[in-house]
C-alpha cells in the first residue's frame, strides 16, 4: 500500500506539472481517464519544421552551445577531480554526438576535472554496471533511462542524492519523482523518453488518431511495421481499459488487455508487419517500405536523415477506453554507491542536466527535456510531449521486473501462434502474479 500510495502521489505531481507547462511533460494517466490536455502548439506537433523553424533552431542550438561552454549552471557546484562516466548511446547517433559536445563544453567549464567517457552496448550495460558496482567498482556517472532505478537502489548499488535535491531548481517535479524511489533522490533527470507513432506525410495525410482509424488505414492498404515487444505495445492497454497493477500491486491488465492483444491480432492479419528485429523495423521505416511505426525519441534525428521533411510524429491512436497510455521513462544520470567522488560527479550531471545542456539535447538529439525553462522549437519534439503527456509514468515497484517475460511471451504466443488473446494475458498475469507472490 505505501508503494501504491507513493505511485499516486506521482501521479498528482505529474498532473500539477501539465497544469504548468501546457501538457509538455509526462502524466500518469490513469487506464480509463480521459485524454488530457494538449500543447497549445498541438495543432503543429506534426508538421514539418519550416525555414524559420529551422533558423531558430539554429540560432538556439548555437547560443546554447556558447553558453554551456562559458556559464555553467550546476547550482553553484564546480566538478573536479577524476569521474569516469558509462552511456549505452548508440555509436555514432545523435545522442552520442550531442554527449560528446557537453562532455567537450564540460572539460572547457571544469578544467580541473579529469573526465573519462565509455561506450557500452544498451543490452549490456545494466548488468556489467550491477556486476562491477557489486564488486567494489564501476563507473562514478552511469546515464541511463529508469528502467531498474529501484532495483538498482534496493540493490544498494546507487548513492542517496537526496542532498542535492534543492539544487534541481530548473527540474520539473515529475522528472525528480521519475528519479526518486521511495521520494529518496537516487538521480539527476535529463528527459522523458516515450513512445509515438512515426508516419511518413508523402503517404499519411492525415495520422490516425484511433485504432479503429489506424487498423482501417492498415485494411486499406498503409504498411505498418511494430516492433514485437511488450514494450513498444505497451500503450494499447490503456488505450483498451487496462492497467499494469492493481491496488496491492497484483497483475491488473486482465480487465482490457485481451482486447488490446486481440486488436494486434487483428492488426496482423490485416497486413501489419510485426518484428522482434529493431533494426530491420527501423529499415523498412527509413528506406520507405513502411508508412508507419511505433517507436521513441531516441530515433528522431537518425529518422529524420532519410526521410527530412517527409517525417512526422503523432501520439499513439487513443482506444476505445482512453488515450493510449506508452509507458513514460525518465533518463538521467545515477552515481555509483562506490564513488569516490560524488560531488564531482554530482556536479558534472548537473552541469550536463542544466537549461543550456538540455537544449542542446532537444534541438541536436530530439529528447523531451526534463528542464520547466526548455520549450522544444522543432515540431517533432513537440508531438512526443504530445504523446508522453497521456503516458502511463514508469513505477520503481519491484514487481514491475515480473512483467516483462510473461508478457512478452504472451505476445508472441497471440501474435505467432494464433493463441486466443484473453487467455494468452490471463496466463501472462497468472505466472506474473505467481511470481510476485500475488
Amino acid at each position: 500500500m505505501k508503494r501504491f500510495m507513493s505511485f499516486l502521489l506521482v501521479s498528482v505531481m505529474m498532473v500539477g506539472l501539465l497544469a504548468a507547462c501546457g501538457s509538455s511533460t509526462p502524466t500518469t494517466a490513469p487506464a480509463t481517464s480521459a485524454p488530457t490536455t494538449a500543447p497549445t502548439t498541438a495543432a503543429d506537433a506534426t508538421a514539418a519544421p519550416t525555414a524559420a523553424t529551422t533558423d531558430a533552431t539554429a540560432e538556439a542550438t548555437a547560443e546554447a552551445t556558447a553558453a554551456a561552454t562559458t556559464a555553467p549552471t550546476t547550482g553553484g557546484m564546480v566538478a573536479t577531480g577524476d569521474i569516469t562516466l558509462w552511456h549505452a548511446y548508440s555509436t555514432g547517433g545523435s545522442e552520442d554526438a550531442t554527449l560528446t559536445t557537453l562532455i567537450e563544453n564540460a572539460k572547457t567549464a571544469f578544467p580541473d576535472a579529469n573526465i573519462t567517457v565509455l561506450q557500452v552496448p544498451f543490452d549490456q550495460v545494466f548488468s556489467k554496471f550491477e556486476n562491477d558496482v557489486a564488486t567494489g567498482s564501476g563507473p562514478d556517472l552511469f546515464l541511463a533511462p529508469n528502467d531498474s532505478l529501484g532495483d538498482l537502489a534496493r540493490k544498494n548499488l546507487l548513492a542517496d542524492l537526496d542532498a542535492y535535491k534543492a539544487n534541481l531548481t530548473n527540474i520539473g517535479p515529475a522528472g525528480v519523482a521519475g528519479m526518486s524511489v521511495d521520494g529518496k533522490l537516487y538521480g539527476i533527470p535529463e528527459s522523458y523518453k516515450a513512445v509515438a507513432l512515426y508516419y511518413n506525410k508523402s503517404t499519411i495525410a492525415t495520422p490516425p488518431t484511433t485504432t479503429d482509424e489506424l487498423l482501417q488505414m492498415v485494411k486499406d492498404g498503409k504498411k505498418l511495421v511494430l516492433n514485437q515487444s511488450a514494450y513498444h505495445n505497451f500503450g494499447f492497454f490503456q488505450a483498451f481499459g487496462a492497467s499494469l497493477f492493481t491496488a496491492d500491486k497484483a497483475c491488473g491488465l486482465t480487465n482490457g488487455g485481451g482486447e488490446a492483444f486481440k486488436y494486434l491480432q487483428d492488426l496482423k492479419a490485416a497486413g501489419a508487419t510485426f518484428l522482434t528485429d529493431g533494426p530491420s523495423a527501423d529499415a523498412a521505416f527509413r528506406e520507405g517500405k513502411a508508412d508507419m511505426i511505433i517507436n521513441g525519441p531516441w530515433v528522431l534525428a537518425d529518422y529524420q536523415k532519410d526521410l527530412g521533411e517527409n517525417l512526422a510524429v503523432a501520439p499513439m491512436p487513443a482506444g476505445p477506453k482512453g488515450p493510449a497510455g506508452p509507458l513514460t521513462g525518465v533518463d538521467g544520470f545515477y552515481v555509483n554507491i562506490n564513488s569516490q567522488n560524488v560531488e564531482g560527479a554530482v556536479a558534472l550531471a548537473m552541469y550536463l542536466t542544466n537549461t543550456e545542456s538540455q537544449k542542446l539535447y532537444t534541438e541536436q538529439a530530439g529528447h523531451v527535456p526534463t528542464d520547466i525553462n526548455v520549450v522544444p522549437t522543432d515540431a517533432l519534439v513537440l508531438g512526443f510531449s504530445q504523446a508522453a503527456s497521456t503516458g502511463y509514468a514508469r513505477p520503481q515497484d519491484k514487481e514491475l521486473g515480473n512483467f516483462w517475460t510473461p508478457v512478452g511471451d504472451a505476445l508472441t504466443k497471440a501474435l505467432d501462434g494464433g493463441e486466443e488473446a484473453t487467455k494468452a494475458i490471463t496466463d501472462a498475469c497468472a505466472a506474473m502474479d505467481l511470481a510476485n507472490g500475488k
